[in-house]
């Protein structure tokens, strides 16, 4: 169901880029229309993607020898406390290394969507685990 869920919402950002490209809207130098619904789309990409990022980053933790050794020292709400720390720190350095082509790439290609996330979630996890559990 999520699967179905997520690729539901890639489409329709997928769709509502493409209706983007009419400009319909007019202003004075361009259309706010066309602005709006880019960043309307660009967003939903991005959130759907930020839960995809979650979801890696907190299998990523648990799978790190350095978690399973400080973690053992924490209780359950603790180490809810760091992953929510450290993966809400990787979802926000997620706009800053994904394109709007890339997004649209990952609504179309799960295998893609794949990928993207294990990159993003690669390129951030380690210096915002290190971040927070000094």
């Amino acid at each position: 169901m999520k699967k179905l869920l997520a690729s539901t919402a890639m489409l329709a950002t997928l769709a509502l880029a493409g209706c983007t490209s009419t400009g319909t809207g007019t202003t004075t130098g361009g259309s706010t229309s066309a602005n709006t619904a880019i960043t309307t789309a660009s967003s939903i990409g991005m959130n759907v993607l930020t839960s995809a990022i979650d979801t890696q980053c907190r299998s990523e933790i648990e799978n790190q020898n350095a978690w399973r050794v400080a973690s053992a020292a924490m209780t359950e709400a603790q180490q809810e406390t760091v992953k929510t720390n450290v993966c809400g720190c990787v979802s926000e350095q997620a706009p800053q290394q994904v394109t709007i082509v890339e997004l649209g790439n990952a609504a179309i290609d799960s295998s893609y969507r794949t990928q993207l996330v294990s990159e993003v979630v690669a390129k951030s996890i380690q210096s915002c685990y290190t971040s927070f559990v000094q």
